[in-house]
């Protein structure tokens, strides 16, 4: 078996995509939908009905404020991406678009 095909890799190989996997506070919220805007995503909805901006999103994650993402870049920004589990459909990219402005 090569390297690429040992399961362990299976979940490493994302994470290392990960620029930094902050670890969740007890009071932690989920993401439960997106904001987007012509399909970019703007924002975040959180468990707690509080929709937040990408940037609001991104600095309360890394205050430990949302669970189960960790922050990536592409092209020098800065998202949140799902911590890789094995399943596809928790994923961001598979939570509800939310119509909401981002104020």
């Amino acid at each position: 078996m090569n390297q690429n095909q040992n399961p362990d890799n299976l979940h490493s190989l994302p994470m290392q995509a990960l620029d930094d996997i902050p670890a969740p506070n007890t009071n932690a919220k989920d993401i439960t939908g997106l904001v987007k805007d012509s399909g970019t995503v703007t924002g975040y909805q959180l468990s707690d009905g509080q929709i937040v901006s990408k940037e609001e999103g991104i600095e309360l994650a890394r205050s430990g404020g949302i669970k189960d993402v960790g922050i990536a870049h592409r092209n020098g920004k800065e998202y949140l991406k799902s911590l890789p589990d094995g399943t596809e459909n928790n994923n961001l990219s598979h939570l509800p678009t939310i119509s909401a402005k981002i104020e």
